[in-house]
Parts: structure tokens; C-alpha cells; sequence
């Protein structure tokens, strides 16, 4: 009897523990770890530059310290909560989405917003000189750090009233929100740290921020979409089977609303125009996701060996500015030549070097245009093989994880995989000719 007790005991235990586990993931920021950039998040400061008769006037730098994950259009929004009946006197390089009620102030000077939780937005490129800062007003887009670091910074200014005038009497505000645009970052509350120094122009002059506190965010694709946001699809020059993504893989909730491929698309309400929402208006397809990665293992060389990557894009709603894509492959470790894309390693690990992140060239292939003939993008990779680990079997050419912007996609499953044939050996000494031709031509 007593045994069994233990062993109930033991099992709530253990039900206890894992429910709380999945509540510290869902509530608490840090929770969200991304193996491939461990020390990856969006960093919020707070810089209080002067002080005002009824308040202070800082300056607020949103740094993106993801190697592979970017803020797209329409951008960034961001919010919180006042912990006094604090106001926004005024707004540069960004502003509040609503005004609220600030009937209490009728003498004519009237606040930018006086709502107790606001959402600010970036604006948009152009806005006149007297409302700009530094690293504003790029429509809320910012690349990632792994892209371009200059453009990994979102910054405005705000007058904040009626709040404490003295780092002892300010509070600081509390539940900031981050839209990267849509769901998916958790913030920490503002923590006061160690104030931000700067350096004149001259570099003989430092001062520092009269206060300062961070904030920061980190991204979960669980809390950003139900299902996975793209696909991945697999072929080889060996075999003549094309393994596709896996039926529904990024779910069919959206099965009824497609657009057939072959249709009068002209006559398609709402084609090429985004929604707020970004709702996406996809083509039909078995998987239905807004994007396709293709990796085909195009040759083989002697010492090298050659694979294709295609993108393509089925959102007939949506271009994808800035896009990234991350491989996880054991001979990126060894990559000879990129051709059409740029493309860095991903060392999270110095043990470890088996990822890379490829990207558009500026003016070139750094949009991926909506679906369509131009809807997609594509490069092939030359690597030079490790004869102690290549092979062709068992599916050892193919990625083992594939990221576009910074979500997972669905692989399909490995025993679908295109596999060798049985004749064949390591180095494919007696492939047929026929396959080779093909691939020359078609890929």
C-alpha cells in the first residue's frame, strides 16, 4: 500500500513539474532559446536625456540582436503601460496609434497621447526633417544582425509628462508588448541599468545618459502562429522521385480561400493588396503554405559536390523585404561558393559548424516578390566534400533543419526522402546518363 502511494505521489509530481515547466515557457521571456543563436533578442532602451518641469525627455533605441530574424512590413509596434497617469507631451521618429481622452487639458497645450497603455509605430520614410531622429523612420522595418548591423536599430524621441522629475521619483513603465509585426516576442519588465555613455563627434568629450533601463524581448514561433509558416521539398539528380512537402504542413485553415494557379487571377478581389491583418491570399497548393523551400542535390563532382536552393513564394498578398534563410547542413562547414546570395556561417558553437544564413543582394534578389512568374528566388552552393562523411545515402545530401525568416519549416518525413539506387556506390560510378542530362537542363 505505502508503495503504491509513493508511486502515485511520485506521478503528480511529475505532472506538477511539467505543467509548471509550461507555464515558466509561456510566461517567462528567456524561455524562448533558439539553439542556432542562443543569445538572440530584441533589446529596448531607455536613455533619459533631459529633465522637464513635470517630466523627463528620453530617447528610446530598439537594437535587434537576432542573427536571422528580421522585422518586416508594415514593422514594429510597440507598447506599455504608464505605472502613474503619465502623458506623452510629445513624439520624434515615431508616434501613438490613438490620442485618448486628454479632456482634462483645456489650455490649449494638448498632449500627443494621454492613454495609460499606448502603441507607438515607427514612421514612415519621408516624414519631414523636424520629425526625424537617427534611426528612425524606416516604416518599422529593421533588418537582423546578422544582415546588416547598422540597420538592426530603431530609435525615436518622447516628452513624457506628468511623471518624476529625478531618478528617484520616476517609475518606470511596466508590460511592454513587441510586435515583430505580428504575435510572437515576450518582454521582460524594465530593468534600470548602468546609464548609456556617449562620445562627441571629436571623440574628446564623454558624457551619459541621466538614467537608463532595458527592456528585452525574446521571439517563440509556438507563440506566433499555430502552424509552421513554410515547407521544404527535396530532389536529387540520382533519383527521379521529387519528395514534396508534406500535405497541409502549414494547415489548411485557409483551403477554402485559395486562388487556383491556372484562374483569372485579375479577377481575384484583393490580389496584391496587404491587409492589416496580413492575412495571406495563397495559391492552391497540397501544402498550403505562403512558402516553399526546394533543395535539389544538383552533381557530383570529385572532390565537390553541388545543390540547389529555390524559394518560392505562394502569398499572392505579400512581398517578403529582406528575407533570410538558415540551413542546417554537416558539409556548410566547408562551402567553397555562393552563387547569387549572401551568405555568412552560424557559429553559436565553436564546437560546432553546421549552419549557414543566406540572404538577398541589396537591389538584386532582397525581395522575394509575391506569388507569380517573379515569385521566387534561388542560388546554388558548391561544397567540398569530407571523405570521411560524405555519402549520398540515407538521405545525407538533404538539410537537417531549414529556417525561413527566422521560423522553422516543415520537413517532410526521412523515409521519403529520394533515395540511391541500389547499383549505385558512394561516388555514383555507374549513374545513368539520362538523369545527368536532365538535371543540366532543368535545373
Amino acid at each position: 500500500m505505502t508503495k503504491a502511494k509513493t508511486m502515485v505521489s511520485s506521478k503528480c509530481t511529475s505532472s506538477l513539474l511539467a505543467a509548471l515547466l509550461l507555464v515558466f515557457m509561456f510566461s517567462h521571456p528567456a524561455a524562448a532559446y533558439d539553439p542556432l543563436d542562443p543569445n538572440g533578442n530584441i533589446t529596448i532602451k531607455w536613455d533619459v536625456m533631459s529633465w522637464t518641469p513635470d517630466g523627463y525627455v528620453a530617447v528610446v533605441t530598439m537594437t535587434n540582436f537576432q542573427m536571422y530574424r528580421h522585422i518586416m512590413s508594415p514593422g514594429w509596434s510597440m507598447g506599455w503601460v504608464w505605472t502613474k497617469k503619465e502623458v506623452i507631451w510629445s513624439m520624434v521618429g515615431a508616434q501613438a496609434t490613438e490620442q485618448g481622452d486628454c479632456s482634462k487639458f483645456k489650455d490649449g497645450n494638448m498632449p500627443h497621447c494621454c492613454k495609460t497603455n499606448p502603441t507607438v509605430v515607427d514612421l514612415l520614410p519621408g516624414v519631414p526633417y523636424n520629425q526625424q531622429i537617427a534611426n528612425c523612420c524606416k516604416g518599422g522595418v529593421v533588418a537582423s544582425w546578422g544582415q546588416d548591423p547598422s540597420a538592426a536599430v530603431s530609435s525615436f524621441q518622447v516628452s513624457v509628462g506628468r511623471s518624476g522629475t529625478s531618478n528617484k521619483t520616476v517609475k518606470l513603465p511596466k508590460n511592454f508588448t513587441l510586435m515583430g509585426p505580428g504575435p510572437g516576442y515576450t518582454c521582460s519588465q524594465a530593468k534600470i541599468v548602468t546609464p548609456t555613455p556617449f562620445i562627441s563627434p571629436d571623440g574628446r568629450r564623454k558624457t551619459q545618459a541621466l538614467m537608463t533601463w532595458n527592456v528585452t524581448c525574446s521571439y517563440s514561433q509556438l507563440l506566433s502562429s499555430k502552424y509552421p509558416k513554410c515547407c521544404v521539398s527535396l530532389s536529387s539528380f540520382y533519383n527521379s522521385t521529387i519528395t514534396p512537402c508534406p500535405t497541409c504542413a502549414c494547415g489548411c485553415q485557409n483551403k477554402n480561400k485559395c486562388v487556383e494557379s491556372d484562374s483569372k487571377l485579375s479577377s481575384v478581389v484583393g490580389l496584391h493588396t496587404p491587409r492589416k491583418d496580413n492575412a495571406p491570399l495563397l495559391q492552391c497548393t497540397q501544402h498550403m503554405c505562403p512558402i516553399r523551400v526546394h533543395w535539389h542535390v544538383k552533381i557530383n563532382y570529385k572532390q565537390y559536390w553541388r545543390a540547389k536552393i529555390a524559394i518560392t513564394n505562394f502569398d499572392y498578398r505579400y512581398n517578403y523585404t529582406q528575407w533570410t534563410l538558415v540551413a542546417q547542413h554537416p558539409n556548410l562547414n566547408n562551402v567553397t561558393q555562393v552563387f547569387s546570395f549572401n551568405y555568412k556561417p552560424i557559429v553559436p558553437f565553436q564546437s560546432k559548424n553546421d549552419s549557414g544564413l543566406f540572404y538577398g543582394m541589396k537591389f538584386f534578389n532582397d525581395v522575394l516578390m509575391e506569388a507569380g512568374p517573379n515569385g521566387n528566388v534561388q542560388t546554388e552552393i558548391i561544397m567540398e566534400k569530407d571523405l570521411e562523411t560524405f555519402t549520398f545515402r540515407e538521405g545525407w545530401a538533404f538539410p537537417r533543419k531549414i529556417y525561413f525568416n527566422g521560423d522553422e519549416c516543415m520537413m517532410p518525413p526521412p523515409d521519403s526522402y529520394p533515395r540511391m539506387p541500389n547499383s549505385a556506390h558512394s561516388f555514383l560510378p555507374n549513374l545513368s546518363l539520362f538523369w545527368v542530362l536532365l538535371t543540366l537542363l532543368f535545373f
